[in-house]
């Protein structure tokens, strides 16, 4: 039996304009926990949440008018912003005041146009503004190709010449469904390595993996047989002390990182002089020592610095005229958010060790006028820098391509980004204020998880045609061949804690799921790329139907597929999915298997059980599936540590799933884990460099000749 609880943290019941308000902004006021209970939201959560909307909620008349407001607001637009449909049969709402004609000219991407025709009839009216107006239904033409394409439409008075009102709207064409995975000759799905680029160094790199160690590792692992290589987020970081060690709290997610460039790899170090060259030699010096030491953890500020120190010199070469005409290239295409993004780099140097005043926060502000001009030359070099990330990406995609993988490199996308960084900044008006993304409490996290980033609006995503989404999947995808996409239920609701409250006194918020996936699936086909949904957790089963539906893969983890007592036969999991044996955010297996779990959730406070009964059940879990690796043939009555982690993989070959996924972290043995989730100053997240069974710094430069993993990679492409 189930309860009906209150959320913990807020009391007070919603009375039912508040729930309908709620209800016509896409806010959940009742939801189901992990745990099974129907929980209902407070009444002061709502009110918060449709504050960081924009919408008065106080008093019983503010919500009594803003519901009035929300339900007359279609109306009052002649057009919809923006309106995402899919191929075959569709229409277009069109709002008319009474006593007016209207003329509606659709502009297709590649330039022409045609007329649409209004039906002669109009289904209904109402009063909306004041005045009678028509809701009519436009069809539209069913041979119009997938992409982005305009409305424009034209208002006039009966008997008049000018017109009353004019309006344009996105009208966005996208895939039915995506195409299956790209495979190698003869097989019908594929498999991939998963890592932590900043964690796999080489002996050539500066004290962290960069882009040329993805070139070599992709080379590696698709000379294994892989089809692809997935790496953590690579957006945008600060560019001055400290730098956020999380790649799931990045400054923008449309710009790339050039903590990851390797400087020795850009064409103008050939024309430094003797003495700037030992310049870029000294800098490197002090970080290439760290690369032999896998107890240090990554320290992303010492990189940075020496990293900048050569990119600054290198930076001072004159460009030859085709290089410059590359780079201005690019600066054009890229555009405005561009400028707007190294703006913000620039000023972040600029206000180093200082606080920013409050004006410099606008960025439609005098004084940002001003930086913009008197910070010319920083911005010119963050837009270099923005350029050759592009091109040592490509590279790294052209290798991965080059050693025979189908995919190549897959890139991960964070649910979001951080509350003073870039996107927060030139986007303003994009995100809700006082508001944090997280996760509502689960079996995993028994507190909630609040990850500091604030939530898109989805009133603004709508009024902007999408734009920042499709700009922000393009720059992804220009050279990569797929995208996995974190937490990808976030793009059908996201959970929003107000500020000041714990993860549980938050709420789900709806987005158009419609709108975003399609926009994913139109420039993922446009690139050639797959699309995988991180869709792990306390999701709705509709949305793992609807994602298959479309082919966009969702996410098995091993660990978590359970069934009754006991895990979910191999047989028994999806098809259009990735299956792995763990995730970034639990411990290799050979640290689950030793029970490093359980033991550093005790250390670090997190555990809400006594340490004795976790340990029994990661026992029982243990056992049941030892015991399920035997009755299959896996698995012999006395393994060792490695022969069970090559056991867990073969188990997750045999399951239907287009693609498996093999961490790199199983492949080499390494135990210590990237993330602990619930932590931020307790734990080094994401400062765990490689290392080996036996502690020691595991290279990128010895991986291909490392037994432990070649024979795991091997076992895993023959049942492939």
């Amino acid at each position: 039996m189930t309860a009906d609880i209150p959320s913990p943290d807020v009391p007070g019941v919603p009375g039912d304009a508040l729930v309908r308000l709620a209800d016509a902004h896409g806010i959940a006021t009742e939801y189901w926990s992990f745990f099974g209970e129907r929980v209902q939201v407070p009444a002061a959560t709502l009110r918060a949440v449709l504050r960081a909307m924009g919408v008065a909620a106080v008093t019983d008349a503010e919500v009594a008018a803003a519901l009035a407001a929300v339900e007359e607001r279609p109306w009052l637009a002649l057009l919809p912003a923006s309106h995402v449909t899919r191929p075959g049969v569709r229409s277009l709402f069109v709002h008319v005041v009474d006593g007016h004609d209207v003329r509606l000219t659709l502009t297709c991407e590649d330039g022409s146009t045609r007329d649409l025709a209004i039906p002669a009839q109009n289904p209904s009216a109402r009063l909306a503004g004041g005045v009678l107006r028509w809701r009519v239904e436009v069809p539209l033409p069913t041979d119009l190709p997938l992409g982005w394409h305009t409305v424009s439409a034209t208002e006039t008075a009966f008997g008049h010449s000018e017109p009353a009102r004019t309006a344009t709207a996105t009208l966005v064409i996208t895939p039915e469904r995506m195409p299956d995975p790209p495979t190698r000759p003869g097989r019908d799905r594929g498999w991939g390595l998963m890592a932590q680029l900043y964690s796999v160094r080489s002996r050539a790199s500066w004290g962290l993996g960069d882009f040329a160690d993805l070139g070599d590792l992709a080379a590696i692992a698709g000379g294994e047989g892989a089809d692809f290589l997935l790496i953590n987020p690579v957006h945008a970081a600060e560019v001055t002390s400290p730098i956020e060690p999380s790649p799931y709290l990045p400054a923008t997610r449309r710009f790339l990182a050039p903590l990851y460039v390797r400087p020795e790899d850009i064409r103008e170090v050939a024309y430094l002089t003797p003495v700037e060259r030992a310049l870029v030699e000294a800098a490197r010096a002090p970080v290439a020592a760290m690369d032999a030491d896998a107890s240090t953890r990554i320290d992303r500020d010492a990189v940075w610095a020496a990293k900048r120190a050569a990119l600054d010199a290198i930076f001072a070469v004159p460009l030859s005229a085709a290089r410059r005409a590359e780079l201005d290239a690019f600066a054009a295409r890229e555009g405005r958010p561009l400028q707007d993004f190294a703006l913000w780099c620039a000023l972040e140097e600029h206000y180093d060790g200082a606080e920013r005043p409050g004006e410099a926060w606008d960025i439609s502000s005098p004084l940002v006028a001003e930086l913009r001009r008197d910070l010319a030359g920083r911005v010119a070099f963050h837009v270099w820098l923005q350029w050759i990330c592009d091109q040592q990406l490509e590279r790294a995609q052209a290798a991965a391509v080059a050693s025979g993988m189908s995919i190549g490199v897959m890139h991960d996308l964070a649910v979001g980004v951080h509350q003073r960084g870039s996107d927060a900044w030139s986007l303003r008006g994009m995100y809700a204020r006082g508001m944090a993304v997280g996760a509502p409490p689960d079996m995993y996290n028994q507190q909630g998880q609040t990850w500091n980033q604030p939530p898109w609006l989805p009133a603004a995503l709508a009024d902007a045609g999408y734009a920042p989404l499709r700009d922000m999947i393009r720059t992804l995808l220009r050279h990569a061949g797929a995208l996995r996409i974190d937490h990808v239920i976030g793009l059908f609701r996201l959970w929003w804690i107000p500020e000041g409250l714990s993860p549980a006194g938050g709420t789900y918020v709806r987005y158009d799921h419609e709108a975003m996936i399609g926009v994913l699936m139109l420039e993922a086909q446009r690139a050639g790329a797959v699309l995988i949904g991180e869709d792990l957790g306390n999701v709705e089963p509709w949305v793992r139907d609807y994602l298959s539906a479309r082919g966009v893969l969702g996410t098995s983890v091993l660990w978590f597929e359970r069934e009754g007592d006991g895990f979910v036969p191999p047989e028994h999991y999806r098809r259009s999915l990735l299956a792995t044996v763990n995730t970034h955010d639990l411990p290799p297996t050979a640290g689950y298997l030793a029970d490093e779990h359980v033991a550093l959730r005790a250390r670090l406070g997190l555990l809400t059980r006594p340490v004795e009964e976790e340990l029994a059940d990661a026992d029982a879990e243990r056992a049941a599936m030892l015991a399920l690796l035997r009755e299959r043939g896996l698995l012999g009555d006395a393994p060792t540590e490695q022969e069970v982690i090559e056991a867990l993989y073969a188990f997750i070959t045999a399951t239907p799933s287009q693609l498996v996924g093999v961490a790199l972290v199983d492949a080499v043995g390494e135990r210590r884990t990237q993330n602990q989730p619930g932590t931020d100053t307790e734990y080094p997240n994401w400062q765990i460099p490689l290392g080996g069974p036996d502690g020691r710094a595991m290279l990128l430069d010895d991986l291909a000749s490392d037994p432990r993993l070649r024979s795991l990679l091997a076992a895993v492409d023959a049942r492939i």
